[in-house]
């Protein structure tokens, strides 16, 4: 029996695009919403969810983070980034007409990426949010009669006959999302190909309210054992004004000795400390997200 995967769909998403690569040949199963997949696999409706984490222009995807801390606390189990090719696609009927284009669909993140493209060939066409970038694709087919476009990958193109009208229209090139796997069972591990490229540990830690320096001394923890931190990202508990968790991202698995010893350190100053998951890193070329 295969697994079922989740993500955040429609088909023809990056996220999409992202599971069928790394699971080629199980069930997919597109959800409307991030909020909706994880609880999904939380459930145990599903094996694995996928889901956006990170692009390397926008930042963090909130939505992810805060479900996982506040909602549903659900283990990572992978990361697998995956390189952004944006295109402006449109209905072939439209396709010589695309300057005078009505409205742009997309994803928020995908009209950030896209904003330079869009402020000079496209100034002053209202744009509008919409929940993926094949959502957009998808709105854009089911309106033929209507000169509208969406900022969608080539698979999305592919999948409702929209014609790329402008190709790699993203500001930044260099342009990457991060997507990871959760599942019910913190142990999952998958195989090393020629995509893996490392582990990686994600921890919170919340600082003592009465410990002055505390953050630097979280720091300080890590420092001097030469373990070295990839990410730290603060985000609020939501409990009030100045009140932060930390999300840190270190470089090994969560069981060496080092990482152990600088938990118990930071255990002792006051700090509470969870691992949200240790897990492989995975990382596609570019030639393979050209249907991105």
């Amino acid at each position: 029996m295969g697994y079922r995967i989740g993500y955040l769909g429609p088909e023809a998403t990056f996220t999409n695009m992202a599971v069928t690569r790394f699971f080629p040949g199980e069930v997919s199963i597109p959800y409307v919403t991030i909020p909706d997949c994880i609880d999904a696999v939380a459930a145990g409706e599903i094996d694995y969810a996928v889901v956006p984490l990170e692009n390397a222009i926008e930042g963090s995807v909130n939505i992810t983070i805060d479900y996982l801390v506040h909602e549903q606390p659900v283990p990572i189990v992978g990361e697998i980034t995956v390189p952004i090719q944006q295109h402006l696609l449109v209905h072939p009927s439209h396709a010589d007409a695309w300057r005078e284009a009505k409205m742009v669909y997309s994803h928020p993140h995908a009209i950030a990426q896209c904003h330079k493209f869009l402020s000079q060939h496209l100034k002053g066409t209202p744009v509008e949010d919409v929940t993926s970038t094949s959502a957009a694709a998808r709105l854009v087919a089911q309106h033929p009669e209507e000169n509208i476009a969406a900022i969608a990958n080539e698979a999305a193109a592919e999948k409702y006959g929209l014609a790329i009208v402008q190709r790699s229209i993203h500001t930044h090139q260099n342009n990457h999302t991060k997507f990871i796997i959760l599942h019910q069972t913190p142990e999952r591990k998958f195989q090393k190909n020629e995509d893996y490229c490392g582990e990686k540990a994600t921890l919170m830690v919340t600082l003592p309210s009465d410990y002055a320096g505390a953050l630097y001394q979280v720091l300080a923890a890590f420092a001097w054992r030469k373990i070295n931190l990839s990410k730290i990202e603060s985000r609020p508990m939501k409990t009030g004004l100045g009140n932060y968790f930390f999300l840190i991202d270190v470089e090994g698995e969560h069981d060496s000795v080092l990482l152990s010893g600088a938990k118990a350190e930071l255990e002792a100053l006051g700090c509470s400390v969870s691992f949200l998951g240790s897990y492989p890193c995975y990382s596609f070329k570019q030639n393979e997200s050209a249907k991105s």
